[in-house]
Parts: structure tokens; sequence; C-alpha cells
């Protein structure tokens, strides 16, 4: 157990070691256990944690705020659009300042070229830790939450399981990058082999590419990347299925959907669901667009976990404010 996280700013996956994600996991499980047997665990008790958000949240928003009280502290929502940024407060005003009245400061910044620069810019300027809710780039809670949520389902080893990362259509937004990249970084450091399905026009960032590669070349774990999403489900323990738009082929919005409108085909359904292992678990972050991204067959269905998966969450969040805010 590694225990030298605290002051630690978290913003991209591979901040924290392999061994300190472990710790994080550790820690998430107690108190889970805590949280579930009515146990005191007011770690962060006087603890005050700024959430600035520039982009809206269901999960985020909730997961942090109900984390903190249970934690003893007190979390301040702060929407950007009600700060004086625009008139402005530059990334190390907020740093400096927020870092003098705040134990912490999470931010939610998923603006396309901006989001990540933000948040380093502001962990630069502060005292305090300051972590990611989302960017552009990195959704690195979501994803200590999923890795919680497939240990719970699988086992902790999970060497040699098969998990499928695949591209989704959906008729909303064209929505970040973020998860999918968070989840090849991190998973091939738990020797789980990733498959990575997408059509030509959804790439992902040819640096994270490398680096989850890299991963999964350090960690003996498989790393491919095909254009078929149901090749990608034959024989998958997870399947993990969700949209992003074509952001390196374009951020124009009229041009991003007329290219997603292509593949409605990639929903994920019964029939391709049962390509995969029959006690596959079915992983979505949410919001999902239901009967378009996902039927509601298999999004209600016995191999669905969403909803382990969105209370992980708090679980895994709460280890990291208690180990980084003490």
């Amino acid at each position: 157990m590694q225990t030298d996280l605290r002051g630690r700013d978290l913003i991209g996956d591979l901040d924290f070691s392999k061994e300190e994600v472990e710790t994080v996991l550790d820690v998430a499980w107690d108190l889970k256990r805590k949280r579930a047997l009515g146990e005191s665990h007011a770690y962060l008790r006087d603890k005050v944690l700024a959430m600035l958000f520039f982009f809206s949240s269901t999960r985020t928003r909730g997961s942090f705020e109900a984390g903190m009280a249970q934690l003893g502290g007190h979390a301040a929502f702060i929407e950007s659009r009600t700060t004086q940024i625009a008139h402005g407060d530059t990334e190390t005003e907020m740093g400096e300042i927020f870092g003098r009245y705040f134990d912490g400061i999470a931010i939610r910044h998923v603006d396309w070229g901006t989001g990540n620069r933000y948040l380093n810019l502001v962990a630069k300027s502060s005292r305090e830790p300051v972590l990611n809710m989302q960017c552009e780039i990195y959704h690195p809670f979501q994803c200590l939450a999923d890795l919680m949520t497939i240990m719970e389902k699988k086992g902790r080893d999970l060497r040699r399981r098969k998990v499928v990362v695949s591209w989704a259509y959906a008729s909303s937004y064209l929505k970040p990058i973020s998860v999918p990249q968070s989840l090849i970084l991190q998973l091939p450091r738990f020797g789980m082999d990733v498959v990575l399905a997408h059509p030509p026009e959804f790439k992902l960032m040819p640096e994270i590419m490398e680096q989850a590669q890299e991963q999964a070349r350090k960690y003996n774990a498989g790393f491919e990347v095909v254009d078929d999403m149901e090749a990608a489900f034959k024989d998958a323990d997870v399947v993990y299925a969700k949209s992003w738009g074509p952001l390196l082929t374009t951020n124009d919005p009229t041009e991003g959907k007329a290219i997603q409108d292509k593949y409605k085909h990639w929903i994920t359904d019964a029939r391709k669901v049962a390509l995969a292992k029959p006690d596959t678990i079915y992983m979505h972050p949410l919001p999902a667009d239901r009967d378009v991204e996902v039927t509601s067959e298999v999004m209600d269905g016995p191999n669905s976990v969403v909803f382990d998966q969105a209370e992980n969450r708090l679980h895994a969040q709460k280890a990291v404010m208690a180990l980084t805010m003490r």
C-alpha cells in the first residue's frame, strides 16, 4: 500500500502509479463497507472542496458532493458562468485564490483543446490538490470506478480478461473522447486484453494510443484496434460501448453529426451482446441514449452493471479525496 498521496493532483490517469491505484481501490472498498454498515468515516472533517463546473453533470456533481458530506466535509458547487472567469480571473487567480480558500479543487472542463490545459495551469498555481472531474483528454475518476466494478464482478486478477472498448452511435451531441482514452490507458496496467473498436473517423489521440500500447507491453497485456463492432464483441468478458465524437476528424457539430449518422447500426443490442461470453458484463458511464446507443433490453438486462458502476463513482472518489486532501 502506498501512503504518500497527500497533496497529490489527479489530472491524468497515469498520474498515479499502478500501486497507487491499487491503494485507492483498497480504500474505496473499505469506505464502501463502512457506508453499507453505517459506520462514520469523517476523515475530512472541516475540509472544503471547490467543484468548478464548465460542463453540466448528474453523477459527477452528485457523487462528489455526497462523498464530501459523508467524509465529514463540504463541497461547494461553482458553475463557471456564475464566477468572474469571463471578466479576468485567469487560471493563476483561480489556483492561487481557491487554493487558499479550499482544501481541494475539482474541475470539469471538456472544451476541446482547452480543458486539460486549464486544469494543469490551475494546478500549477494551487497549493492544494487539483482533481480532474473530466477534461477533453481524461476522465480518471470514471475509470477508477469502472476498474473497481470490473474487479467486483470478475475478481482482482484480471489478467487475460478481454475487455471491449467500443464506439456506439448516439443521436445527441458530439461526446468527449476522454472515457475511452482513460480506459485504454488504465486497464492494460491490470493485465486486461483491450480491444478498441470504432469506425475510421472516430480515432483517439495518437499520443494516448502510444501510451496505451506502452502500458500493454509493460504489463504483458493485449491491445488491438478493429473497425467491426460485432467482431470485437466475440468472447468478451467486458463490453464497454459508448459514443464519442469524431473530434480528431472534425469538431464542427454539423459535420460531426453527419459522420455519426452513417453508423446508426453501431448499437449495443442483445444480438451483439450474445456474441460475448454468457457472463459478460455490459458497462456504460451514463447518460446513455436509450434504444439508440444501447437497447433498453441490454441496459436493464442481466448483463448490465451500469448502476453498480455509477455507485462506485462515489466510493472511488471518496477514496482519492480522503488520501489527497487530509
